[in-house]
């Protein structure tokens, strides 16, 4: 298993390499201090290392990082500064998900969709939730019963890695949002779940996307085709798996900004070990 230090390593230089490539995207402030010390790569390397580390909280992240390898940032600012700075930059962890997808290519145009809950509280707390309500929390309802929060819609290769996703507001369905997933590829075969099957959807999907969408309702009970079709959609699963081992589903942020760009940082993080960026 690759070291600590090696991983600080490898993220620091994707994230760098980026920024050196790209300066147009380092040079967004507008103040004197467009150039601190503690600078945009290692914000969005520590960052990372939450995933790296296995730990729940961006918190926990800060302080065993300070604690343990002080070297590695010897212009760490205090938390709540570098949190701010973090979320600051969440149109460039946007960005470096893209990059990541170029590091390897994607040889076929079969893509799975699907949906899963972001809860931002517990269910005992359903009576008397406010939190985030003001940036469209809600409820929404599983297999599994009801939850309050917002729904990861995403869009994924064959492969594994994640293409696109939205994070929209628990009570909206998969088929709206489709289409604005779909719009990130070009063309191909999409294989959904049944709560993306509609005659609507699926021409829509045709003619603005180009895609053919395919649901295990497309082919009969029982038959080879229906296995072969849920076999392939197991992999999407694979996916929010490595999603929720990064703790997705336990996101602790009072902002949707924070929330929105903590997602994209495991995302992010998911797609690098997948394209073999990081060590493993």
């Amino acid at each position: 298993m690759a070291s600590i230090a090696d991983q600080l390593t490898a993220l620091y230089v994707f994230v760098d390499d980026y920024l050196q490539a790209h300066p147009h995207q380092a040079a967004w402030r507008c103040s004197p201090n467009d150039r601190p010390t503690f600078t945009d790569a290692e914000v969005l390397t520590l960052g990372l290392m939450q995933n790296c580390l296995g730990v729940a909280t961006l918190k926990q992240t800060y302080r065993l990082i300070a604690q343990n390898v002080p070297d590695a940032f010897p212009h760490l600012c205090s938390y709540p500064q570098w949190l701010a700075r973090l979320h600051a930059l969440s149109p460039l962890v946007g960005h470096l998900i893209q990059a990541a997808l170029g590091v390897t290519g994607l040889s076929s145009r079969l893509y799975l969709l699907d949906a899963k809950p972001i809860p931002v509280c517990k269910p005992i707390r359903h009576g008397r939730v406010r939190l985030l309500r003001e940036d469209g929390a809600y409820f929404g309802k599983t297999s599994v019963g009801w939850f309050f929060g917002f729904k990861l819609h995403v869009i994924a290769h064959a492969s594994g890695v994640i293409l696109c996703a939205f994070l929209t507001p628990a009570n909206w369905s998969e088929k709206e949002v489709a289409l604005a997933l779909c719009w990130a590829v070009d063309g191909g075969v999409a294989l959904a779940d049944l709560g993306y099957r509609s005659e609507a959807v699926r021409t829509l999907l045709a003619e603005e996307a180009e895609l053919l969408l395919i649901t295990p309702a497309d082919a009969p009970k029982g038959s080879p085709q229906r296995t072969l079709i849920s076999s392939l959609r197991e992999r999407v699963e694979t996916t929010f798996s490595g999603l929720w081992q990064r703790f997705a589903d336990r996101v602790l942020s009072r902002s949707w900004e924070g929330l929105w760009n903590t997602l994209k940082l495991k995302m992010l993080h998911y797609n690098l070990c997948r394209v073999g960026v990081l060590p493993t």
